[in-house]
């Protein structure tokens, strides 16, 4: 199983940079794991989006679903996916339609998102939807992923995903210090954890992790393999290693648009 980084920035993009997106491929299998601001472009550097399996969201933050905007306008209005040939595409009686497996209420988000300029069914129009719900598990291909909450400012859930002759991968998705993500993360391969803050929220809620608590985590769950993402080019990859490393107390990886992992 091989994770390509498309996009790590937090809720506002690197310079030329991308939100949460990971590509996830497992044999003949393709699979999307969030799909944030600026994702499709990157997604469509690697791979043809109409070979992408299913889309994954660990939640309803923008910065984790926005481009799916995007995404369904070209599966539903590119030439390629029309019943009728146009220009150099033949046209097709079977356009692509992947799966969309989100978080509870994601229909009902959706429509208001897209409710706001045009049609409401615009993402359940190109897509197959269904929803989760805590500790369901899914299968797509030779892909298992299951979803499991972690406390953020809204419901989010990290995503452990397997594959045959493949070790375990664990997405963190949005969390604040907890158990949770220890318990669902214990003795994974890789753990591609969050990593936010330059220091921890000094008033109200908490809701993301800073570099240091990323590596913390990692530590108590055991995990064989550290890569911090969902922070600023702002903060410096030099410090943010640092920082991780003297919580996990070995070598940590910071995510780079491009990077790939094998599991």
């Amino acid at each position: 199983m091989r994770i390509t980084v498309l996009g790590k920035s937090p809720s506002w993009q690197d310079a030329g940079g991308a939100c949460s997106g990971y590509l996830i491929e497992a044999g003949e299998t393709t699979v999307l794991l969030d799909c944030g601001n600026g994702v499709f472009g990157k997604l469509r550097d690697r791979v043809d989006y109409t070979d992408v399996d299913a889309v994954l969201i660990s939640h309803l933050h923008a910065d984790h679903f926005l481009d799916l905007v995007p995404f369904s306008y070209a599966l539903i209005y590119s030439p390629r996916q029309q019943p009728v040939p146009v220009h150099i595409w033949e046209g097709t009686d079977e356009p692509a339609r992947p799966r969309l497996i989100a978080p509870p209420n994601a229909r009902e988000t959706f429509r208001r998102v897209v409710g706001a300029w045009g049609n409401e069914d615009l993402i359940e129009s190109a897509f197959r939807l269904e929803e989760y719900s805590a500790g369901d598990e899914v299968e797509v291909g030779g892909i298992r992923a299951s979803f499991h909450p972690v406390p953020h400012f809204i419901e989010a859930f990290a995503v452990k995903v397997t594959a045959p002759d493949s070790g375990t991968l664990v997405y963190s998705a949005d969390t604040r210090p907890g158990e949770e993500l220890v318990d669902v993360a214990r003795d994974a391969d890789l753990l591609l954890v969050e990593a936010t803050l330059p220091r921890p929220e000094r008033t109200g809620q908490r809701g993301h992790l800073t570099p240091e608590e990323a590596g913390e985590h990692a530590k108590r769950a055991g995990v064989k393999r550290v890569v911090i993402t969902h922070l600023s080019d702002e903060l410096g990859d030099d410090w943010a290693r640092e920082e991780a490393e003297r919580g996990f107390g070995d070598t940590v990886f910071v995510a780079q648009e491009g990077a790939t992992y094998d599991v």
